[in-house]
């Protein structure tokens, strides 16, 4: 249905302009309120036109002998020079025009008083508009291997990790940003109007001032590390999921629509997120865990050959940037070899040394 906004503003105006004018009765405010209920559209023409009638100076000039300062009462405009007879006429316009006889108010030249100022209100009305409907936007992408720290417009901050893409779309009523890659730590502004939202892997990640981690895997997993605050965590492919909460020192993993909560202290929870230093922090880690996160951030990959090698478990601090030291320490203390083959390390069970006879 298309609608015709420059009746709508004209409407509005005689609207106005009849208010004004004085004798005001509870009918024609009863036809005001019917107006304005019918739609949207006349409310705002209506409340955009009385502000820029209330409140904007070129009103004084319609002011007939008053101060001139501030805006005339309601009824003094009408006795303005701009609305006198013309030449020759013999009676004042206050009386000729609004008091001669009932029922005879010409409305249409107060509805083009108006009329002009509609210009006005539809630039103010459209900048406040567009200021309360205004989006701000930005994307964001790392190179693999890199971090970046990213100022959010609500005072937030976004670490991204590695091969990292953030898309963002901040209005007035919502904060929402998208997790095309990698992986994000969120230090959220609190805002209990504008939740905090991160759409990512088919999952809705929801704050409202917390500190959050959202890592997004190759294989289409999804990890939540949650180090302050609460964090709603809801499916967007299943809605009748129910949603699944995580306080402070949660660990939610996401894989196959099934979501697994780990609750460990807080300073485990933060080792989780290392990676912002620069470092990887294992606790009798599965190799193939610990081989995906050095993955993440170096071109050259380490590859698991032998199955039989996941079940080793892995501890110590090491650098993100520097796999070859990792690959050492592997095979100085566990049966590994390693071999170069082009970008790749791919590690092998290292065969038994033959007894001596």
């Amino acid at each position: 249905m298309n609608i015709d906004h420059r009746q709508i503003e004209r409407t509005a105006s005689m609207w106005l302009a009849r208010r004004d004018a004085g004798g005001w009765s509870d009918r024609q405010q009863t036809a005001l309120d019917a107006w304005l209920a019918e739609s949207t559209a006349h409310r705002v023409a209506f409340l955009r036109l009385e502000a820029a009638w209330e409140e904007t100076a070129r009103l004084k000039a319609f002011a007939a002998g008053g101060s001139a300062t501030g805006v005339p009462a309601r009824g003094e405009w009408v006795h303005s020079p701009y609305f006198a007879s013309p030449a020759g006429g013999d009676h004042p316009v206050g009386q000729r025009r609004i008091m001669h006889g009932r029922g005879r108010r010409r409305w249409p030249l107060f509805a083009g008083v108006a009329a002009s100022l509609l210009a006005i209100a539809v630039v103010a009305g459209g900048i406040a508009w567009s200021h309360y409907t205004r989006v701000e936007t930005g994307a964001w992408r790392t190179a693999l291997g890199a971090r970046q720290v990213v100022q959010l417009p609500d005072g937030s901050t976004a670490t991204l990790g590695s091969d990292t893409g953030l898309r963002m779309a901040f209005s007035r009523s919502r904060r929402d940003l998208d997790l095309a890659s990698g992986e994000a730590f969120f230090d959220v502004a609190h805002d209990v109007a504008r939740p905090f939202v991160v759409q990512v892997e088919g999952y809705r990640v929801t704050a409202v001032g917390t500190r959050f981690d959202v890592r997004r895997g190759h294989d289409s997993k999804l990890r939540v590390v949650v180090t302050r605050g609460l964090v709603r965590l809801q499916s967007t492919s299943d809605p009748a999921q129910a949603a699944t909460m995580l306080p402070a020192g949660s660990i939610a993993m996401v894989g196959g629509g099934d979501v697994l909560v780990q609750q460990v202290p807080l300073d485990e929870a933060r080792e989780r997120l290392s990676w912002r230093d620069g470092y990887a922090v294992f606790h009798g880690t599965p190799l193939a865990e610990a081989v995906g996160e050095f993955n993440r951030y170096n071109a050259r990959k380490i590859v698991i050959a032998d199955p039989s090698l996941d079940a080793l478990r892995v501890g110590g601090n090491f650098r993100l940037d520097n796999s070859a030291a990792f690959v050492r320490l592997m095979q100085e203390v566990f049966p590994v070899q390693a071999a170069q083959h082009g970008n790749r390390i791919v590690l092998s069970r290292k065969a038994p040394a033959k007894s001596a006879r």
